[in-house]
């Protein structure tokens, strides 16, 4: 038999993707890519707060999605910025932070939105 994928498993899937490359972006950028100092940056250490979402995204916790599709607005930010002010190759990967960031958001609204209960639920 075919087994379709739902919404809420494309959404969580997505979310995970983009949020596990995200991660893997901002080591390689800051590591061996295109650190801001040639000798390297401290800013590597920015991956590290998105391992905080990173169980419960991938648990699919509904509640994890929430607030991880605010915080993930910090990471748009600096993307967009550095895009804007860097140049090279250290402005390609900012452009993509930025679309990693945006499919992120897009998964974790959604998946929160679909997983919701409905009233009468709610209510029982």
């Amino acid at each position: 038999m075919h087994k379709t994928i739902t919404a809420v498993q494309k959404l969580r899937l997505g979310a995970s993707i983009s949020l596990i490359t995200l991660i893997l972006l901002c080591l390689a950028w800051e590591g061996p890519l295109a650190p801001i100092k040639p000798e390297g940056s401290k800013l590597i250490l920015k991956a590290i707060p998105l391992l905080l979402p990173l169980f419960g995204i991938l648990n699919g916790r509904r509640y994890t999605y929430q607030w991880a599709s605010m915080f993930i607005l910090i990471y748009f930010t600096e993307g967009a910025v550095r895009a804007w002010a860097d140049q090279g190759l250290s402005a390609q990967l900012a452009l993509g932070e930025v679309l990693l960031t945006t499919i992120f958001f897009y998964c974790t609204i959604f998946f929160a939105k679909l997983t919701r209960l409905a009233p009468q639920q709610a209510n029982h």
